[in-house]
């Protein structure tokens, strides 16, 4: 029987969590009393996720397994995860148990009523710094008046989609995915169900500093051209510095305070150059952008699948 359901895990050296998540997860998808599957996506782990995986997928033909060659990423592991996907309602959702596995019958609720998306929404953000929970609403804010899209606040991966949303999504080509912003491009009849979010049952966790900034980048980047708009900004910015600048010096030598000649280069020389780095750094965040389109390498690799019907004996590409 096809599922109807899809619950799609990402998982990065999650061995303390796997089997949690699967003990967790099961009685509430069995009180639907509807054909489901689970997919997990290993993304390239390099503690014992992958054979807890394999463990699970044996006992239970409802678990499905993705491994990837390396790791990808959480974005590419969430498209991998769609991709093979069969259920008319998709789920993606945290391995850690921060996002209650309590609040999926009532996201169904949601879509049996009529919508498409349905996000989970945290009402208390507990086991996250202030300075987490501070930064990621700015970024919200700016992200919104820069690219005209609402992302719900308080929202993060945690959604149910419905096939037909799923369907756009997959077939959206730009390699740097940003699913929040993704999701709100395409519009369709979205509502939320709010839950407070726990911490985490155990480990740590993989969203570093970097791999924040780099998914806020992705963010910005692509579903707007505002850095674009520095150029002009900073150019008149530094146009009207110059002329302030040399309109002062102008009035000081007819005061008869005179500067050295050095005093009127070098603001000049220092600006010019300044701008020049801002604006070769901005146009160089879209030109690698280009060339990674470009180069059209796959999102990511598959090197094995389990549980799945089809023979998938050899490496498969997206």
């Amino acid at each position: 029987m096809d599922a109807k359901y899809s619950i799609v895990v990402p998982c990065y050296n999650e061995e303390e969590t796997v089997g949690a998540f699967y003990d967790a997860v099961i009685p509430v998808m069995d009180s639907v009393n509807e054909p489901y599957e689970i997919i997990f996506v290993n993304d390239g782990s390099r503690d014992k996720t992958e054979e807890i995986l394999g463990e699970l997928a044996k006992k239970d033909k409802r678990v499905k397994v993705i491994n990837f060659a390396k790791n990808f990423g959480q974005q590419a592991a969430i498209l991998a995860g769609f991709t093979e996907a069969k259920g008319q309602a998709v789920l993606d959702i945290d391995v850690d148990l921060q996002d209650p596995v309590e609040a999926i019958p009532e996201m169904i609720v949601k879509w049996k009523e009529g919508y498409d998306v349905v996000h989970g929404k945290r009402l208390v953000r507990k086991g996250e710094t202030f300075f987490k929970k501070k930064t990621s609403t700015m970024y919200t804010n700016f992200f919104e008046k820069i690219t005209g899209l609402r992302i719900p606040k308080n929202c993060g991966d945690f959604k149910l989609f419905d096939r037909k949303v799923i369907d756009v999504l997959i077939n959206m080509k730009e390699r740097d995915r940003f699913l929040r912003g993704m999701t709100e491009w395409v519009g369709f009849k979205q509502t939320y169900v709010e839950f407070e979010r726990k911490k985490r049952i155990a480990g740590t966790t993989k969203y570093n500093f970097s791999k924040l900034l780099k998914l806020a980048t992705n963010g910005i980047v692509s579903n707007s051209n505002y850095p674009l708009t520095f150029s002009m900004k900073f150019g008149i910015l530094g146009g009207i510095l110059s002329v302030a600048t040399f309109i002062t010096f102008i009035v000081l030598t007819i005061l008869k305070i005179n500067l050295p000649l050095v005093s009127w280069l070098f603001p000049t020389v220092v600006l010019c150059f300044s701008l020049s780095w801002v604006f070769d750094g901005v146009s160089n965040i879209y030109t690698g952008r280009i060339y990674k389109e470009v180069q059209d390498r796959p999102k990511y690799i598959i090197r094995e699948k389990i549980n799945f019907d089809e023979d998938f004996s050899k490496t498969e590409e997206r």
